[in-house]
């Protein structure tokens, strides 16, 4: 019996066996996933309800489960989308089926289910190559034909190819024949012949299309290659070519490139070059030609006097099995060149010259020649332009060089002068000649030193013949112009000549010092050295040399206050009731050195109690702390120290013995008191130098007094009233290095007069407001010693008023 199941329009049969029943369905390819193909429960007559119970399997005998069935509806759907091309993979097959296996249980039954497969048009015919190549000789007949590949179309049936169409081409048409199998099978039949040389390459398309519903299609590039044959001959550019060329061309020059051409391909568009029978022996020696390249070179020499005209015929052949040839002229014209150099010759030339020499003095004569004619024979001289000479022409083909500007050999000791001959021919050709003029020297340079001042520190207390300083002059002149000598030019200061104090090496112009200085005594020189060269008449140059005595500390702090009488203590008395911070003392201390070397500071070295004085260490003022109690020693004992600020540091100290007392001391007003020493006095000469001091003295004073007046007016203080009889003094500025100025109430002048013995010490004190400035003038090498030493004098200068 036949079925038709409805909505999917197939026919199935069933053939019912007792253990197997086989159904037959038909279903297209591609169908949806889902889609119902039949009812087995209804078609296979079995009860839905008892699918599940009876355990309904479905197996499909395929790589892959395309079809299920619903055990709760009997209905058989797809379950993957099926392709018949991948199923049925056998192009031979007709039909293509899928083979099901139903199995129910209690009882069993088993039923074969085939599924057809239907064919639908859902591929496209392919080539198999996507690009087609044909070679096809351009001497190929009209109607020749060219088999193509075939396309392939997986479906069956209508849906394969049917039919093929070819682009549209003058040259080429389509064959369409159906095989035994009914394929379709196509043929490129040529329709004209083909021409290489016009279009080398057809390119083509072939459609392959089937009988499907809509149809489909495929296509192929088919690419036609035409084959050379040799059906061209060679062409030269130019039937006649003219060229020119130089004469004297070097052997090699390049005088043409022929270029044939052959529109041909292969071995027969290869051309060969070659003399025909027309070109001379004469010619071939002279200019070859080569086979491959076509270039025409100089062989042998040109010279226009001999030949200039060359006529050549040259062939080109192809290479190909019935070679094919060309062939062109060339004419050759050698044209006449400035091929003679021009000549210079050197007929007289004076050197070496003095480099003073004159203006316009000839120094050379030259002559110049060229054997050309025309422009080529016409001739130019030059010289370098930067050079202090210049041409001047005396007559036909002669120059004459002369010194157009001043020489100077300490600049350019000598000129390599270069004449350069040119000619007028194009190229122009030359020729040069190089002389070289050398320079005597001149002694017209005095001699340079590289400073026009020194200024050289010399560190006192140097060794006796040390190096000062290396003072060479520079004399750009040659020989005994350059050789210099120096000399210090003479001068006095103190009844001193400088060269007892210095010396200088003539040669070398070393500088040395002859003694050893002394910066207290000698602080500085200033004087000329003169470096005089050898020449006739000589020259000569001097420097101002300017020597600076640099000082050393090497003087000690000499301590002028307190005055000491014995040995370096003092002794002094003070009143018990003085009040905190009332002077007792001040340490003057001088150093005859001078910057850092002279700048003194004072410090205690030894106190009984040191919180009873205190000390400034800058101007030596001992001041007491606080008021003396009953607990407080009689005596005290304090041991300064002057210190200066060289290195090493120098020093000197002074002892101080305060004695306290109960009651005031009476001032002395009109007492001197004339201490000795004893050491250097007797007994008998201290009486007369207690006289002599006395009218000395008064004699200071009045020097003094008038001094003063002269230099300065007395300004009134407003110091404190007078409490005590010892020396004090405030030290309130300083002037210069060693000069004191000061101003306080109480105050006692210090005098050093010289006797025949030894020093007298006057103390005198001098009355309220007064002022006083205690100087140091040095005498000699300074105080090495602070108590016996005659360094200095101390000059005491007072107001008018204040004379006793």
């Amino acid at each position: 019996r036949r079925y038709v199941v409805p909505g999917v329009f197939v026919v199935f049969s069933v053939v019912q066996l007792v253990l197997t029943s086989v159904t037959h369905y038909s279903i297209p390819e591609e169908m949806k996933e889902g889609s119902v193909v039949a009812n087995l429960a209804t078609d296979l007559r079995l009860d839905v309800k008892t699918l599940n119970e009876r355990k309904m399997r479905l197996d499909i005998v395929a790589n892959k489960k395309y079809l299920d069935v619903n055990k709760e509806t009997g209905e058989l759907y797809i379950m993957e989308k099926i392709d018949r091309e991948l199923v049925c993979y056998s192009k031979s097959l007709a039909s293509c089926y899928l083979r099901l296996e139903v199995t129910l249980e209690n009882p069993i039954r088993i039923f074969n289910i085939d599924v057809e497969i239907l064919d639908m048009n859902d591929n496209a015919p392919q080539f198999r190559r996507d690009t087609i190549y044909l070679d096809v000789s351009e001497a190929a007949p009209k109607g020749e034909r060219f088999s193509l590949s075939n396309a392939v179309d997986p479906d069956v049936g209508s849906n394969s190819v049917k039919t093929y169409y070819l682009s549209e081409s003058e040259y080429f048409n389509i064959e369409v024949q159906t095989g035994r199998d009914g394929s379709k099978n196509s043929e490129l039949i040529l329709l004209k012949q083909l021409d290489r040389e016009q279009q080398a390459v057809h390119n083509l398309t072939l459609t392959a299309v089937d009988g499907g519903k809509p149809a489909r299609s495929g296509t192929a590039s088919v690419i036609v290659h035409v084959l050379d044959t040799n059906d061209n001959k060679p062409t030269f550019d130019k039937s006649l070519y003219n060229v020119k060329i130089m004469e004297n061309s070097p052997i090699g020059s390049l005088v043409l490139h022929l270029n044939a051409t052959d529109s041909d391909e292969g071995s027969n568009s290869d051309i060969t070059y070659s003399y025909s029978l027309y070109t001379s022996e004469k010619t071939q020696e002279t200019f070859y030609l080569n086979p491959t390249s076509g270039e025409i070179t100089v062989r042998g020499m040109l010279n226009y006097e001999e030949f200039n005209i060359y006529d050549i015929e040259v062939i080109a052949t192809d290479k190909g099995a019935n070679s094919l040839s060309g062939q062109c002229t060339i004419k050759i014209l050698v044209e006449d060149m400035n091929d003679n150099h021009p000549e210079l010759s050197i007929k007289s030339f004076q050197s070496p010259v003095s480099e003073d020499i004159k203006l316009d003095t000839v120094i050379a004569v030259v002559s110049v020649s060229d054997k050309d004619s025309g422009e080529n024979g016409i001739v130019d001289l030059h010289i370098p332009d930067d050079m202090p000479f210049k041409l001047r022409k005396s007559s036909d083909n002669y120059y004459e060089l002369v010194v157009s500007e001043a020489l100077d050999r300490e600049k350019v000791p000598e000129y390599d002068i270069t004449f350069t001959v040119t000619d007028r021919g194009s190229p122009p050709l030359s020729d040069n000649e190089t002389m070289t003029l050398e320079l005597l020297d001149v002694n017209d340079n005095v001699p340079q030193f590289p400073k026009s001042f020194y200024t050289i520190r010399v560190m006192e207390n140097n060794a006796p013949g040390a190096l000062l300083e290396s003072l060479s002059a520079f004399d750009p002149d040659l020989h005994e112009n350059q050789y210099l000598v120096y000399v210090i030019i003479e001068k006095e200061i103190s009844n001193t000549s400088m060269s007892m104090l210095f010396s200088i090496n003539p040669e070398d112009g070393k500088l040395h010092a002859l003694k050893t200085f002394d910066y207290e005594i000698e602080k500085e020189f200033l004087f000329h050295i003169e470096a005089r060269d050898s020449g006739s008449p000589p020259l000569s140059s001097n420097v101002s040399v300017h020597i600076i005595i640099v000082d050393q500390n090497d003087n000690a702090p000499v301590i002028v206050s307190p005055w000491r009488a014995h040995g370096s203590v003092v002794e002094e008395k003070i009143p018990r009731s003085t009040d905190k911070g009332s002077l007792v003392a001040k340490v003057i201390a001088l150093d005859t050195d001078s910057v850092h070397n002279s700048r003194i500071t004072y410090q205690f070295l030894q106190v009984t109690d040191a919180t009873l004085f205190s000390l400034d260490q800058y101007n030596g003022e001992i001041r007491t702390m606080r008021m003396f109690s009953y607990r407080d020693p009689r005596h005290q004992r304090l041991v300064v120290v002057a210190k200066d600020n060289g290195e090493p540091a120098l020093s000197a100290t002074v002892t101080i013995k305060l004695s306290t007392e109960e009651t005031a001391v009476k001032a002395y007003s009109d007492m001197t008191e004339v201490p000795l020493e004893y050491d250097i006095f007797s007994d008998l000469n201290l009486y007369l130098v207690i006289g002599l001091g006395s009218v000395s003295f008064l004699l200071l004073i009045t020097i003094l007094v008038t001094i003063v007046l002269k230099c300065q007016k007395a300004k009134p203080s407003k110091a404190a009233p007078p409490s005590r009889n010892s020396v004090i003094s405030e030290r309130n500025s300083t002037i210069a290095d060693s000069t004191l100025v000061s101003n306080d109430a109480y105050w006692y002048s210090l005098f050093l007069a010289e006797t025949r013995k030894g020093k007298l010490v006057v103390r005198q004190p001098v009355p309220k407001g007064s002022r006083y400035i205690v100087s140091s003038i040095p005498r000699g090498t300074g105080l090495t010693d602070t108590s016996d030493s005659a360094a200095s004098t101390l000059q005491v200068f007072m107001p008018e008023h204040i004379l006793p």
